[in-house]
């Protein structure tokens, strides 16, 4: 990457600051128990873990806002909870994130997702959900319409649909969300949901990852450049996008756009260093995609800031957030090895 890219690059990171993007999904509390095990438990053979250490963070399209308002934006979430607790704690830390929280649905019928992972030597031994069941109160889902119209309405450069397949994301609402997205000619970023895949025709970018892709097309998983690449090419044909982004790991990532008949793909070599967690990696992804058009970048400046972000995120344990100033210093670390 040349030194006047970096340059470049560097100014669409300054514009973050205030830049607004709407995100709306799946939202769910991310609990963490951490400690120890010493011993099985003479109850049944399952290990008994001695906790030291509890943390709750934002997970799902609560993730997303809270990324994005670490990179110094202004973070619209617009999502369902219920009237119970863990929506009050959710609510507490977006509010010490800087989200707002004024665009929350609560209905008394649903329940606030929640997803527990006990954590011991550094080992997952259990995760154990709350969900909620059946469809989203019809009422719900016509106030999460209205409340992507007011973020529009003050002034949103991007939105996201953070898809968890947990209830928000429907064929009827997506459908929904992305006429009203349009209508507002606001571009549109998505992270697709693999049994959703086909329903987001229209959209600005999908970021999916390599075995996201292959499935959302009913497609077995192929290895090797040549496979993406015509992958890709089919995807977007098929899906009307402006644009498609296939993470790959540590093969990084490959940016596909449509310009009038043709397609045209630049592979993205990954900026990771180090790999200890990646939990909410597509989340970064997505975030900071939307966020570097929103202040200005084309597809391509807002793909290669993105890789970097990913390459931070991915060196940090559990669901993570990365600021400007690591984006920046990366990117000076990375040209001076490059």
């Amino acid at each position: 990457m040349p030194r006047q890219n970096l340059s470049r690059l560097n100014s669409i990171i300054d514009n973050f600051k205030d830049a607004r993007v709407a995100v709306i999904g799946d939202i769910m509390l991310d609990r963490y128990i951490k400690g120890s095990v010493k011993r099985i438990s003479p109850e049944a053979p399952v290990p008994v873990v001695r906790v030291k250490e509890e943390t709750r963070v934002c997970g799902g399209s609560g993730n997303v806002a809270c990324n994005l308002a670490a990179l110094g934006a202004r973070p619209a979430l617009a999502a369902l909870v219920g009237e119970d607790a863990a929506a009050g704690e959710l609510r507490a830390i977006l509010a010490a994130q800087g989200v707002s929280s004024s665009f929350l649905v609560a209905d008394p019928s649903y329940r606030t997702i929640e997803k527990t992972r006990v954590i011991a030597e550094h080992q997952q031994v259990v995760r154990y959900d709350k969900d909620p069941e059946g469809n989203i109160p019809r009422a719900a889902g016509q106030r999460l319409e209205q409340a992507l119209k007011d973020e529009l309405a003050a002034g949103a450069k991007a939105v996201i649909l953070s898809d968890y397949g947990k209830g928000i994301l429907v064929p009827s609402t997506i459908k929904r969300f992305i006429a009203i997205c349009r209508k507002a000619g606001v571009p549109v970023f998505v992270d697709p949901k693999v049994e959703h895949f086909r329903q987001y025709k229209g959209v600005t970018c999908l970021t999916p990852n390599t075995l996201e892709a292959f499935s959302g097309m009913g497609l077995p998983v192929k290895d090797g450049p040549e496979a993406v690449e015509k992958l890709g090419r089919d995807i977007i044909r098929a899906l009307g996008s402006k644009a498609l982004l296939v993470t790959q790991g540590e093969h990084g990532m490959t940016l596909f756009e449509k310009r009038g008949s043709s397609v045209t793909s630049v592979h993205i070599p990954t900026r990771a260093r180090e790999v200890y967690d990646v939990t909410g990696a597509g989340d970064t992804v997505i975030s900071v995609l939307a966020l570097s058009v929103a202040a200005g970048a084309d597809l391509h400046e807002a793909a290669l800031i993105a890789n970097f972000a990913a390459g931070v995120v991915v060196a940090k344990l559990g669901t993570a957030v990365v600021t400007p100033a690591e984006l920046k210093e990366t990117m000076k670390e990375w040209l001076k090895t490059a």
